[in-house]
């Protein structure tokens, strides 16, 4: 893939058109002097093609393109930034693997719905690749063992692999799940049944209550089952108002320490 650098300016600058010439260039030039930044703007803005390519290369895996292009502008930069033209590499033999190496980060760190342990992502990007290539060669989809040899792992690596890739993607509540739309995958999840809460002490009441003498069982059962007014219950048993108050609260006091005792 041959790039092509923009035309040099005016003033000292004595790169040549082409970018690898803008990289031995900048490595020529000491990183406190002025010119060192604008060649270095200029390296990154000639070699950005190729970061381009290999973003694209990777669309369509649910990443929106232009969060993958950043990402590999970022990896291209880190190449511009630690290349060194006196080993005699070819600069693009080394940004490839360091942007490609930014690019899967992206996916592996930033893309999971739910984070899972670092081996399964790494494993789950490895099966992958693996499916695509064997599918090729053999003509056909992989079976798990397929899987497990070209990679060298156990079938449960496979299995466990597969499973974490689950965690990449979350399903939304507000899914719907019926024919009709009507229902959402939310309206399938139980909510908190307070009842349960109360069991306990629906449990401990019937002897609780036993306690009680006759008249002070009547004057409860009046108030809190037949939702009776005190002057109602005081009419009823023949009372006064008063007497039934002092023998309504003596009762629940009678209760709660019998249900206090019972826990």
């Amino acid at each position: 893939m041959t790039v092509t650098a923009p035309k040099a300016g005016t003033g000292s600058d004595t790169a040549s058109d082409s970018a690898a010439d803008l990289l031995d260039a900048m490595a020529a030039v000491p990183a406190e002097d002025r010119r060192h930044a604008a060649l270095r703007d200029r390296a990154i803005e000639a070699w950005l093609p190729l970061a381009r390519h290999l973003a694209h290369r990777y669309s369509g895996r649910g990443e929106p393109t232009d969060d993958l292009i950043q990402t590999a502008t970022v990896g291209l930069i880190k190449a511009v930034d630690k290349f060194d033209p006196t080993r005699g590499v070819d600069f693009a033999g080394y940004a490839i693997p360091t942007i490609i190496g930014e690019i899967k980060r992206h996916f592996r760190d930033r893309t999971w719905s739910v984070r899972v342990p670092r081996r399964l992502q790494e494993l789950r990007l490895a099966i992958t690749e693996a499916n695509a290539t064997l599918t090729h060669t053999l003509g056909r989809s992989p079976t798990v063992a397929d899987i497990a040899t070209h990679l060298g792992v156990t079938e449960e690596d496979v299995l466990e692999g597969l499973e974490g890739a689950r965690a990449y993607n979350a399903t939304s509540l507000s899914t719907p799940i019926s024919a009709d739309g009507t229902t959402e995958l939310g309206d399938t999840l139980g909510s908190e049944d307070h009842e349960y809460e109360l069991a306990e002490t629906r449990v401990a009441l019937g002897p609780a209550l036993a306690t009680l003498d006759p008249r002070e069982q009547k004057i409860l059962t009046l108030r809190f089952y037949g939702n009776l007014t005190q002057s109602q219950i005081a009419d009823q048993i023949g009372i006064s108002q008063m007497h039934v108050s002092r023998l309504l609260t003596k009762a629940l006091t009678k209760l709660r320490t019998q249900l206090d005792a019972a826990r």
